[in-house]
């Protein structure tokens, strides 16, 4: 028996995040004043007063999930995971779980990740559509066969639901094609970009600097990260891989899968909302989420 902490990526953010925590909690709020100093900008009173359309500006989003996700976790009492994920951004949560990185160090790696992921949408124009319905394999194929444009399979989140990200006109050919070989549904997201696709290649190349100049250390537990799908204990393999996701597929379904078959029965999502709950319990619904 193993527990696994696990926590989600962007898009699970919403308006007053993490004020409940903060009111009731002196940790939370030492968490979340220290998020204010380090990033120069009160994250927090966008975090508890703004709108919706406040919290979907890249530099404020990632920092905000990233910030609930930890603070939801300190404030746990379950003893310490046996395993940690997480989605995307995500990892980033994770890796401060189980000891890789400091709070401060993540969170600064966080905003500069968030700001060359901006710098690249607008360089590189691109989007996302879900797809629903269709074998991962299948999706995987249909992207490698179109040759116009760039388009890939980039977020395996459980069987039977896949992301799709690429150039906007070659995501919306792929979604035609899809449809016609029976997916459920392909419908384009509401998304500023071409994440985890070639696309974000320049913000590879800007974040490369900032993690390799940023100290990992030796997890007190294995992390499972997005792009091998497979558990490291390895401070520079860490690194590494964490810098390839960007342009690499988030490979959660598999993630999952490997980390119930090396032990993992319970799986705990700290973070706004529940959506990796949802999606583990599609995997494999015999294990326990919290």
């Amino acid at each position: 028996m193993a527990k696994a902490f696990v926590f989600p990526g962007q898009g699970s953010q919403f308006p007053g995040m993490c004020k409940d925590l903060y009111d009731a909690h002196q940790e939370a709020r030492e968490l979340c004043q220290a998020a204010d100093r380090l990033l120069g900008f009160s994250l927090t009173d966008v975090m508890f007063n703004g709108t919706a359309e406040d919290l979907k500006q890249t530099k404020v989003t990632q920092p905000a999930v990233f910030l609930h996700s930890v603070v939801a976790q300190r404030l746990m009492t379950i003893e310490k995971p046996e395993m940690v994920a997480g989605h995307s951004l995500g990892e980033f949560s994770a890796l401060v779980a189980c000891g890789a990185l400091r709070f401060e160090d993540a969170l600064q790696l966080v905003s500069a990740r968030a700001q060359a992921m901006q710098a690249a949408c607008e360089a590189n124009p691109g989007t996302m559509a879900a797809v629903l319905g269709l074998d991962d394999e299948k999706v995987d194929e249909i992207c490698k066969n179109h040759n116009d444009g760039v388009v890939v399979a980039a977020n395996f989140n459980c069987p039977g639901q896949i992301v799709i990200s690429g150039d906007i006109d070659a995501v919306d050919a792929v979604c035609v094609t899809l449809k016609e070989e029976g997916a459920r549904r392909a419908l384009r997201l509401p998304v500023g970009g071409a994440f985890h696709s070639p696309l974000m290649a320049p913000a590879a190349e800007d974040l490369a600097e900032a993690i390799n100049k940023t100290e990992f250390r030796k997890p007190f537990c294995p992390i499972y990260q997005n792009v091998t799908a497979k558990s490291s204990m390895n401070p520079e393999e860490i690194r590494e891989n964490l810098l390839a996701q960007l342009t690499a597929p988030v490979r959660w379904t598999q993630s999952v899968q490997n980390m119930i078959a090396d032990g993992a029965d319970t799986f705990y999502e700290f973070g706004p909302g529940d959506v990796l709950k949802g999606l583990i319990r599609k995997i494999n619904p015999e294990v326990q989420v919290g």
